[in-house]
């Protein structure tokens, strides 16, 4: 699986770490030195070149250097200050070997004090106190003069060898004020990446925790459809069951045939007209946006999807408010001409002359009155729709003293069935408004299980759906369920498939539902029937 390239967190003391890391380098390079000194002594073919002057100082000063390097490994683990002490004193502790080790072997005419230039060169890149550095080529330059001189008044050089050992010291003056601001460039420039990398650590971090933290879901996906990188909100979106880090690097059509189809589409004709859809039955409708990551690269694209319940709840609240307004004025101009109809026709009722058929023209319309009065109390009372006073309410025992009320009034038989293993389960919600929609669910249920099987029965199923932190309130009958063509009206006012029905009655129950924070929808039952599905933010 392709993974988007992840800063690693740089660490704080950069320079610290950078320098032990050479002086370790150096290290090394000075007890392959010494061991390479002694073998020199040893092998017939070099120890002419070495400790010809005095071959007892030359051994007892390689070995001694190359017993120096063994327990400064395990001394660079101190802090900057104390490290910078100790590389100091290691650099004076080899001007002294070498120097020592060339005056055993004859000079400057040995090439061994060429060794010093390393010397001076490493220390002018490991010390950050340019002053020190200075000071360390300062001795490197006296140690070899001083040394040659030495060796003439002994005897063992002429006067000529001044020269080269004079060049020498030009040689490693000149590398020290050479090595120096190159060095302390470097650094500046180390310090200054590193910081940059710590800025561009802190960027990604503070990035990471916006894009996990918002509410639109987006997921990077490459040119053959597969989602390199998805945030929180898109797994809720397209794959609440699953866990973010497990969906990475799956293919797009994997959640959802139709938003890898709107992708497709968009990649081939570069056209994209958003149209909702729905991930799973029973899922809120999403709708998608596409964006090329790099114009005209034909590579990564961002897909951006959203819940679009939002949207719908508030264009749905707009029409809705202007058709209650309208609805209201008109239900209000209905109830003076009915009620005079009303009146009319209980006047007609009490004649005492009036015929069988006339007594029967009248009957009807009086319950017709009774029909349009129901709806226009119910348009009146959606119109001057209260604000809800939610309470939180132990669902289990208040459904039942709900079911124990509700088939009392109802004065015949009934049977109501409650399915709940959450005694303690604590939600919120208006009592009255849930009082109102169970009723109206419940007077359904028993309706149209009383048409598909003779019995007025209904069920009521409880469960929680962890993942959500939500509760699912399904209110089941025993009917023939609603044909899919008429799945999506449901919840519109004045649909009905019944001749005595309003037409008010879910769509009641939905609007009761959005105000206390809730949701209603309608799935097949699974043996035929219809089911009615309450979703509640769980509290407890």
């Amino acid at each position: 699986m392709n993974q988007p390239a992840i800063l690693t967190q740089p660490t704080t003391s950069g320079t610290s770490q950078q320098n032990l890391a050479l002086f370790r380098v150096y290290v090394g390079y000075r007890s392959l030195l010494s061991v390479v000194l002694l073998i020199m002594l040893v092998s017939p073919n070099t120890r002419q070149l070495v400790g010809t002057e005095n071959t007892a100082l030359y051994t007892t000063i390689a070995l001694a250097y190359l017993a120096t390097s063994i327990p400064l490994v395990g001394s660079l683990s101190t802090r900057l200050s104390e490290s910078q002490r100790l590389m100091l004193l290691v650099f004076l502790i080899d001007i002294v070997a070498i120097t020592l080790l060339s005056d055993a072997s004859g000079g400057v005419i040995s090439g061994l004090p060429v060794l010093l230039v390393i010397i001076v060169a490493a220390s002018a890149v490991l010390l950050t106190n340019r002053t020190q550095a200075t000071l360390v080529a300062a001795l490197s330059v006296l140690a070899i003069l001083l040394d040659t001189v030495w060796l003439i008044f002994k005897g063992t050089l002429d006067s000529n060898a001044l020269f080269p050992a004079g060049i020498l010291g030009l040689l490693i003056f000149g590398v020290s004020l050479m090595v120096q601001p190159i060095a302390h460039r470097l650094g500046r420039a180390e310090e200054l990446a590193r910081n940059r990398a710590s800025d561009l650590y802190t960027l990604q971090r503070l990035n990471e925790q916006i894009v996990q933290h918002m509410q639109t879901g987006i997921l990077l996906v490459s040119a053959d459809g597969v989602v390199r990188v998805m945030n929180k909100a898109a797994s809720n979106l397209l794959a609440p069951e699953r866990p973010v880090t497990v969906e990475q690097g799956r293919q797009l059509a994997d959640y959802c045939q139709e938003l890898a189809y709107q992708f497709e589409h968009w990649k081939d004709s570069g056209i994209h007209r958003a149209r909702p859809f729905t991930v799973m039955q029973g899922a809120p409708p999403v709708i998608a946006n596409f964006r090329e990551l790099q114009p005209n690269a034909n590579r990564e694209s961002l897909v951006f999807v959203e819940d679009y319940t939002p949207v719908t709840r508030y264009a749905q609240s707009l029409k809705l408010n202007s058709l209650g307004r309208l609805t209201a004025s008109i239900a209000h101009e209905i109830r003076n001409p009915l009620g005079a109809i009303s009146h009319a026709a209980q006047l007609l009722q009490e004649s005492r002359e009036l015929s069988a058929d006339d007594q029967r023209m009248a009957d009807i319309i009086q319950h017709h009155c009774e029909r349009v009065n129901d709806i226009v109390e119910s348009v009146m009372q959606i119109s001057r729709r209260e604000p809800p006073r939610p309470e939180y309410l132990q669902l289990s025992p208040w459904l039942t003293d709900f079911v124990r009320d509700y088939l009392k009034a109802l004065n015949r038989p009934a049977e109501v069935t409650i399915n709940c293993e959450y005694q303690e389960l604590l939600i919120e919600f208006d009592p009255e408004n849930l009082r109102r929609v169970f009723s109206n669910l419940l007077d359904n249920a028993l309706r149209h299980s009383k048409l598909a099987c003779g019995i007025e029965c209904a069920q009521i199923d409880i469960r929680l759906d962890f993942s959500t932190h939500q509760c699912m309130v399904d209110v089941i009958d025993k009917g023939t369920g609603v044909p899919a063509a008429e799945v999506g009206k449901l919840f519109e006012p004045f649909f009905t498939t019944q001749t005595e029905g309003s037409g008010m009655g879910l769509y009641l129950c939905k609007e009761l539902c959005e105000i206390n924070n809730a949701d209603i929808s309608y799935r097949d039952s699974g043996d035929g029937g219809a089911c009615f599905r309450i979703t509640l933010n769980q509290r407890g």
